[in-house]
């Protein structure tokens, strides 16, 4: 069995879907009367839909009941899965499928961790679900990243310990977690912003297979 496993977080990573979450979110805010801009839906990378709501709502000023908040979750996704349904493979982002596959012809174990309660259609979508031997989304979590609940779940189901598991995330959030579960954490995004990572790659397009090697050398000798 190996003794590494690679867990990767879903939207920024594998496919771009913040811009359909800020899409979503910025047409409730226009409904709400509040300014919501691109910047400020960076805070809201790898974050749970409730959270996310509860900063809305401090942007605005707005107190509401838990049912108008359950309302308005309810409807932030259902506008959501509308930009989603017309997913496929060309919203796979760059090199993404290379990585995958290579470490599949490893037999390298991978998981999806994700704040994202639509992981699996989106997978399904994208014809990426066979590579993954676990997923873990936002509907078995009830901690939001920085926690590391999600990653600590996924090295679980892999059957690992947290050592021996490498993360690629796009968020601050996302990264944070991983190192504080004793994981090695791979930026993918602006490598200013994730300077809290192990390594940073603009892309998968900048990572090639002797990294990808090294890495599983460097986990397999961790004790």
């Amino acid at each position: 069995m190996s003794r590494t496993g690679f867990i990767f977080d879903l939207d920024g990573v594998i496919v771009d879907t913040a811009k359909y979450h800020y899409l979503a979110w910025k047409n409730l805010a226009d409904e709400l009367g509040i300014d919501f801009t691109q910047e400020d839906n960076e805070q809201f990378k790898g974050v749970s839909r409730r959270r996310c709501l509860e900063l809305l709502l401090e942007m605005g000023n707005i107190s509401v009941s838990k049912e108008q908040f359950d309302n308005w979750l309810e409807e932030k996704n259902e506008d959501y899965l509308k930009y989603i349904s017309g997913m496929d493979e060309s919203e796979i982002l760059p090199d993404v499928t290379k990585i995958l596959g290579y470490l599949k012809e490893k037999g390298i174990p991978m998981a999806l961790g994700s704040a994202s309660k639509n992981a699996i259609p989106i997978l399904e979508k994208v014809s990426l679900l066979p590579y993954f031997d676990a997923i873990v989304d936002g509907n078995q979590v009830t901690k939001a990243k920085p926690d590391p609940e999600v990653f600590l779940i996924a090295a679980e189901k892999l059957g690992l310990e947290p050592l021996h598991c490498v993360v690629f995330e796009d968020a601050l959030a996302g990264i944070e977690a991983a190192n504080i579960a004793g994981m090695v954490s791979i930026g993918i995004g602006d490598v200013n912003i994730l300077s809290n990572a192990d390594h940073g790659f603009k892309d998968f397009t900048e990572i090639d297979f002797n990294f990808i090697n090294d890495l599983i050398i460097l986990l397999k000798n961790k004790n």
